[in-house]
């Protein structure tokens, strides 16, 4: 038994490296949750939720470099280096957008920066403010790959950190989906009767609400937040994965390899545990990775509304929302790179749910 279960997991592995969408798609999701879980370490701006804002710069486009002079700050910092890395480095510095500079009589004198032509402030700073008098290391140029949203703050940055609430998003939601869901669902199929219609009735109430607004009313009564999106999300996404569950219990209850389980005494609980559910596993996995992509777009239309990831948290929804304006005002670039990267999760999801589903289909 075991040989012909490694087999047909052999023969669906197969199938699913035959599709080149399906492990592009893969080594996508791949990546971009290595940029989740490391994005603080390769953004730009590693600050906690890439939050250096420089009003001067803002709204500026790809490629833009100015002269950046970076302040240190006489507070220590007592953060460790693993908080740094999974949560951003509190400001230890300040940064200013410069234009020119120049030492007089051991001060440095520098012209902030200002945009249309306008002169910037002159203001002056003791060399001593730097460590032993180095002051060069701290004026640097600085590149924005991707520009600056209208606060000046580093896009490249935000949309790296962003990533991290729509990649885990789907991962709490779907975890949460999945034990309501084949626990309701394993339930009605195996038991029947009022059981069932009492599940049924509640999965047909819940299906009739539209899952935006579920979401909403569940967000309002936890409160705003981040995980309180995440759980609102993962309890209205259950009711698929209940239906799919259901009807595949029903189809393969009274298979033989059940019925000679209950002629050997196991319990319901043993049957539907070691016995039904692992056999029902594949239509329940590729509904799992269709609502991965269903969860990042719900968060995304929250944090446009205003009820997601709240400021300064970064979310590609909620860069959409601050931007969507400025797509008449010649820069839609603001509100396109998040909407991109929304796109391209989403069907990359898509697209690994559709190869799952064919490297899983038993008849073909």
């Amino acid at each position: 038994m075991s040989n012909t279960s490694n087999s047909l997991t052999h023969l669906a592995l197969q199938k699913f490296k035959q599709n080149f969408w399906g492990v592009f798609s893969f080594w996508f999701i791949v990546c971009v949750g290595f940029v989740s879980i490391f994005a603080y370490v390769i953004a730009p701006d590693n600050s906690q939720y890439a939050n250096q804002m420089h009003i001067s710069i803002h709204s500026k486009k790809p490629g833009f470099k100015v002269t950046m002079l970076s302040i240190p700050s006489t507070q220590s910092n007592e953060q460790s280096w693993l908080d740094k890395v999974f949560f951003g480095v509190k400001n230890e510095t300040t940064e200013i957008p410069i234009s020119e500079y120049r030492i007089e009589n051991k001060e440095l004198i520098y012209a902030e920066y200002a945009t249309d032509g306008l002169e910037g402030i002159t203001k002056t700073l003791p060399i001593d403010r730097f460590p032993n008098g180095d002051y060069s290391s701290f004026i640097k140029e600085k590149t924005f790959l991707f520009g600056t949203d209208k606060y000046g703050r580093d896009m490249l940055s935000r949309v790296l950190v962003g990533a991290r609430i729509s990649f885990f998003i789907g991962f709490v939601a779907v975890f949460i989906s999945l034990i309501i869901g084949i626990t309701l669902g394993s339930i009605a199929g195996y038991f029947g009767g009022k059981v069932d219609a009492v599940i049924m009735w509640l999965i047909n109430v819940t299906w009739s609400i539209p899952t935006l607004l579920l979401v909403i009313a569940i967000t309002l009564a936890l409160g705003k937040g981040f995980w309180q999106v995440f759980i609102a999300v993962g309890l209205t996404m259950w009711v698929e994965v209940a239906r799919v569950v259901r009807g595949q219990v029903i189809s393969v209850k009274e298979m033989q390899y059940v019925t000679a389980a209950r002629a050997l005494g196991f319990t319901d609980f043993r049957i539907i545990t070691k016995h039904i559910l692992p056999n029902i596993m594949a239509p329940v996995i590729v509904i799992s990775a269709a609502n991965f992509a269903a969860a990042i777009l719900i968060e995304s239309g929250l944090s446009f509304l205003g009820i997601g990831a709240q400021p300064p948290m970064a979310s590609w929804g909620a860069m959409i929302k601050d931007h969507y304006n400025y797509i008449i005002l010649g820069k839609p670039y603001l509100a396109i790179i998040p909407g991109l990267c929304i796109m391209s999760l989403v069907m990359a999801f898509m697209l690994i749910g559709n190869t799952l589903r064919d490297a899983l289909d038993v008849k073909s």
